[in-house]
């Protein structure tokens, strides 16, 4: 018998024997807080013994290792490999001696009907600059021995999904030497739960800590369903120096069917969670923890019964030095000017690593040359607030009143581009020197154009080379075997191929200046809102799709068959929410991401063949009512529509082959970090430090730490406001509980829009009634269930998939051209954007009124409804 066979299959939570070999990087965490005496729910360790043992018993080990010597890249195979894997374990049998020691201790837990949590705890989790999160699954709400054995055999097949096999074959973790734990504890029904940080997350400060706390169980908060309560206590007095009640409306309760948001009662919304003492209290067990770790700790905690519950501790590890230094990313301290980020926030929607915004830079001179060229870039036209990406409004304001540009047609322009402007904020002009910038203009003028007619000769040819060039170059960077060789091919291919992408966009958009804006004004104009955003909807349905819906049309013919998932990847694989950060993967590199936006698609109470149809229909009737009114007119504004519609499609994509351009430079970076060891550390240097690395300059090694820990400083903080006027600091403004997301203007209060009724753009027209589904990111689309209203603050191409799912969209951020605007129109869902608070003044379970012929979005009734999930 071997020594692996007398090892145990089931040890004690607080077991000494409970090392990382033997119940994985969750289950050690766990024991070692539960034998330091901390409060944690009581539990047991199935060890890796136990996986090993069942693998063995049913000869799993050689068909794994069969189908997991698959590429990192080859998502079609793996999630071929993972379904195939997934079947053998659940077919297998569990060994009677197994199964014997794992219902013993779950009887002797609390008998059989208690309910418990089964985590996943892999062998690989918590190494060094590693990420294993969400890789393997966990099971709540589990009860009865037989449910108790099928969520553990459920466990160890999630070691095997398409996304673990695929990151483990990217860092070369061998899987022979992965194995899984699994703890299994009991369920705590919370009465209260939050979040406790050993550090103050927003202000990086070690001698405070941070205290999140809401009713109910911890997912509403997870979920950003709720605003918390936050208690700010100093860690040496054990005072409390801040504390803000939140109106808490919404939290999770278990019931026998699962976990349910339901209302909070109305007597307890805006009574705090915790008294001092309870605080106190819990505030004594975080230092305990962070002693025990000796580094700063983030925890997850539940209270029943008067006494706390330690659920989970991670290692916050960009805090845990003791003297940690940031860095100041911050364009508005230069100088007064207003700073949007409107129409770029759907591009770039979330804070940027350096590395990604090295390169932006690069896009953005090539894409706007003009504001780049001399005379023009020393006033920075574009900026980084925060680490978020933002255009300087007061340049182009500031050059548009030099060409006498009235106020009425300027603002035209860029409402339809970038959203209102309140009427009461003012718009700061630049102090430049008109003569100077004048002069600066006419140069640039003349050198555009020469540009323009050389790059618009070549635009259709590009357009139909560069996805082959793209892919080309991924392989050829995935295959470089040395450090000289990925600089190589950057110098005589990757960056020429990405400045020429970048270039063409800008072709492509410029073909005839404004004629998208004009057009959508001129109908307006002549028949109204309804009527013009039909019109409108026709941009590419008929012999060219627009980009902007390849991802969702890709996806349906993937679900009924008409391509295979290699087609699909290889056509759509680089589309997605955050399509410009480079440190995140595409679709492509997750198999998952598809799966979850197929069961979306499954989910629609419409499919989209459907949606598509129903708009044609429209579509047509409009045009003849249309020539009824406007015979004369009818001739001349078919051909500027079409011209429009083929200008669109071009700019779409050329901006998709951008964003595949930015999947090459992603490979360049991920490829370097294989073959230096760096891995994701080179996100955090900018493009030229990463060349300068890898011809062997290592002391540009020193900015990683501190990028790091900027980087997830300003993560931390909610979206700051589309419009920034003068000098804004984001860590004050997120700790501000009056805060705004809509505006922030340094110089006086901007009105706030009170009231039952929320004004944005017609989006796309239509009116109806529905319950609103409050949504962050992406990330949190399967929490919208068909037939809701989407609230969020700005959406892109990779939100696409969700759309069919709603009833209408409802936008902080966005215009008459912004992607949710065009991809409702094209959809024929009732859309209202730009609403700049609706995120603020609607929450999930709200009742409204969407009327997209309007732009606006009426409340009926704040009331959640407990069926509401």
């Amino acid at each position: 018998m071997s020594v692996e066979q007398t090892l145990p299959f089931v040890v004690a939570l607080d077991a000494a024997s409970a090392t990382l070999e033997q119940v994985g990087g969750k289950g050690a965490s766990l024991a070692r807080m539960a034998a330091a005496g901390l409060p944690i729910p009581h539990g047991f360790h199935i060890t890796t013994n136990a996986y090993r043992r069942f693998v063995e018993v049913n000869k799993l080990q050689e068909k794994i290792l069969a189908v997991t010597s698959i590429k990192a890249e080859d998502v079609s195979a793996l999630e071929a490999a993972a379904q195939q894997i997934g079947q053998l374990f659940e077919q297998g049998h569990m060994p009677e001696e197994i199964a014997t020691a794992i219902q013993l201790a779950y009887i002797e837990l609390g008998g059989d009907e208690l309910s418990v949590a089964v985590r996943s705890s892999a062998t690989a989790e918590d190494l060094p600059g590693m990420s294993f999160a969400g890789q393997q699954e966990t099971y709540l709400n589990i009860y009865g021995q037989a449910s108790v054995l099928d969520a553990v055999k459920r466990c160890w097949a999630s070691l095997w999904t398409a996304r673990a096999i695929s990151y483990r074959a990217r860092y070369n973790i061998s899987s022979q030497d992965v194995s899984l734990a699994v703890v299994v504890q009991e369920l705590v029904a919370a009465t209260a739960a939050g979040v406790l940080f050993t550090v103050d997350p927003l202000s990086g400060e070690h001698n405070q800590m941070m205290i999140n706390a809401t009713w109910g169980l911890g997912e509403a908060l997870v979920g950003g369903l709720v605003t918390p309560d936050t208690i700010i206590v100093e860690k040496a007095s054990g005072r409390i120096s801040k504390q803000e009640v939140a109106e808490k409306r919404l939290m999770t309760v278990r019931t026998p069917q699962g976990t349910h948001e339901v209302p909070v009662p109305q007597d307890k919304r805006t009574v705090p969670v915790l008294t001092f003492k309870q605080a106190m209290e819990l505030a004594h067990i975080g230092i305990e923890i962070e002693k025990l770790y000796d580094q700063a700790m983030d925890i997850e905690w539940a209270f029943k019964d008067g006494h706390f519950f330690i659920v989970q501790a991670r290692p916050i590890t960009t805090l845990s030095s003791k003297n940690v230094e940031f860095e100041t990313w911050n364009d508005s301290l230069t100088s007064n000017c207003l700073w949007t980020n409107a129409n770029l926030g759907e591009a770039v929607p979330d804070v940027m690593t350096p590395c990604t915004w090295s390169l932006i830079q690069i896009f953005m001179s090539e894409a706007t040359s003009p504001m780049f060229a001399k005379g023009i870039k020393e006033y920075m036209p574009i900026g980084n607030i925060g680490g978020r990406f933002y255009m300087n409004q007061s340049l182009t304001t500031t050059i548009s009143s030099i060409f006498g540009a009235g106020k009425k047609r300027l603002m035209t322009v860029v409402e339809e581009v970038f959203g209102h402007i309140p009427d009461d904020m003012e718009i700061p002009l630049l102090p430049a020197s008109r003569w100077k910038l004048l002069k600066a203009i006419m140069v640039i003028a003349i050198q555009l154009q020469r540009r323009l007619r050389t790059n618009q000769k070549k635009l259709a040819e590009f357009l139909v080379e560069a996805p082959k060039h793209s892919e080309e170059l991924r392989t050829r960077l995935q295959n470089a075997s040395s450090a000289a060789e990925l600089v190589d091919i950057w110098q005589r291919d990757l960056e020429p191929f990405f400045r020429e992408c970048s270039s063409m966009l800008e072709a492509a958009a410029r073909q005839d200046g404004n004629a998208m804006i004009w057009i959508s004004s001129d109908l307006r104009r002549l028949i109204g809102n309804a009527d013009a955003n039909i019109l409108l909807s026709g941009l590419g349905i008929e012999t060219n799709q627009l980009a902007s819906l390849d991802l969702l049309l890709g996806l349906s013919r993937l679900d009924r068959g008409e391509i295979d998932r290699a087609t699909f990847v290889r056509l759509y694989g680089h589309r997605c929410p955050n399509e410009f950060e480079v440190s995140l993967p595409r679709p492509a590199e997750d198999a998952a991401w598809i799966d979850q936006q197929l069961r979306s698609l499954h989910e629609a109470p419409v499919n989209v063949d459907a949606l598509l149809a129903r708009q044609k229909d429209l579509r047509a009737a409009a045009w003849e009512r249309f020539q009824q009114r406007y015979p004369r007119k009818a001739a001349s504004i078919q051909k500027r529509l079409s011209k429009a519609a083929r200008i669109f499609r071009d700019r779409e994509t050329a901006r998709s082959e951008v964003v595949r351009a930015f999947w090459a430079l992603r490979t360049f970076v991920v490829r370097a970090g294989e073959l230096t060891g760096l891995d994701d550390g080179l996100f955090f240097l900018t493009i030229d430090e990463i060349i300068k690395f890898l011809r062997g300059n290592k002391s540009v090694l020193e900015h990683i730490p501190t990028r790091k820990a900027t980087y997830e400083r300003y993560r931390k903080l909610p979206p700051y406001p589309a419009l920034i006027c003068g000098h804004f600091d984001p860590v004050q403004w997120a700790s501000d509980p009056q805060r705004r997301s809509d505006v922030f203007d340094a110089r006086h209060d901007i009105h706030i829009p009170t009231g039952a009724v929320i004004t944005g753009f017609p989006g796309a027209e239509g009116i109806i009634e529905g319950t609103v589904r409050v949504i962050a990111n992406a990330d949190e689309g399967n929490r919208l269930q068909p037939g809701e209203i989407m609230v969020t603050i700005v959406t892109n191409v990779g939100w696409t998939p969700l759309f069919p799912r709603a009833a209408a969209i409802v936008t902080d951020v966005g215009a008459p051209l912004s992607h949710a605007a065009i991809v409702a129109r094209e959809l024929g869902i009732p859309a209202v954007v730009g609403c700049g608070n609706a995120t603020m003044r609607l929450h999930t379970g709200d009742r409204v009124r969407v009327n997209g012929t309007q732009g606006t979005v009426e409340i009926l009734s704040t009331e959640h409804s407990s069926s509401i999930e």
